[in-house]
């Protein structure tokens, strides 16, 4: 039991998950890895993966996190920095930094994203050790330095999440996703981290299917 709960899994045993089970999905996923870049470069110039950013991710440490391109060239600098976009960095920001229709995503992009296809290559960061399969959000820095200021009462949690590798996945994705604003969703995460355990994962895991078809949430 020590390996399938708490600390036992958290420290031995879901790594093991992880890379196990990412190099299972590589190989499962390449067909549709390899059809998704093609259908990017027809569809919009730039690079097949997204220029995004680095995330935060366990112990406050940095990572570039891999995603299919999904919006226009230098989409996330056009936002914080274009005097066009002014009006929907705003919104962006008020809206725990979602944006229910932004007009930086292209038409394939659109299909990608509400069915989850855009994470597909985060597998290789699985690989890598910078994320988990099952696990709480990443966010960019500059998103957890704004929401904390939002919502004071949420940085003992916040801390919390980032004891823990992010996850491609996570019970908060499988609980609204994009719908869920910041306070509730680092609750979710914080619930998360406190019930790890290889049951928990393997729930959220086979739950994750359905809404990448369905797309609950997504934008």
């Amino acid at each position: 039991m020590y390996l399938l709960t708490g600390a036992g899994y958290k420290r031995y045993l879901k790594r093991i998950v992880d890379v196990v089970g990412s190099i299972v999905l590589i190989i499962l996923f390449f067909p549709l890895f390899i059809i998704s870049s093609i259908l990017i470069k027809l569809d919009s110039q730039g690079p097949v993966l997204a220029d995004v950013p680095e995330r935060v991710g366990r112990s406050a440490t940095l990572f570039k996190m891999y995603k299919f391109r999904s919006m226009i060239v230098n989409a996330h600098n056009m936002l914080r920095e274009d005097d066009e976009f002014k009006h929907l960095y705003q919104e962006y920001k008020k809206g725990s930094f979602k944006l229910k229709k932004d007009p930086r995503i292209t038409p394939i992009g659109k299909f990608i994203r509400k069915h989850s296809i855009d994470e597909i290559p985060q597998f290789f960061n699985v690989l890598k050790g910078e994320m988990s399969l099952v696990g709480p959000r990443a966010y960019y820095p500059d998103e957890l330095e704004d929401q904390q200021a939002k919502y004071p009462h949420t940085r003992p949690l916040v801390q919390k999440v980032l004891s823990v590798r992010p996850g491609i996945t996570g019970l908060w994705q499988v609980s609204g996703r994009s719908e869920i604003n910041f306070d509730k969703r680092i609750a979710i995460d914080a619930e998360y981290v406190d019930m790890i355990s290889l049951v928990r994962d393997l729930q959220i895991i086979l739950k994750t299917p359905a809404e990448m078809i369905w797309g609950h949430g997504a934008v």
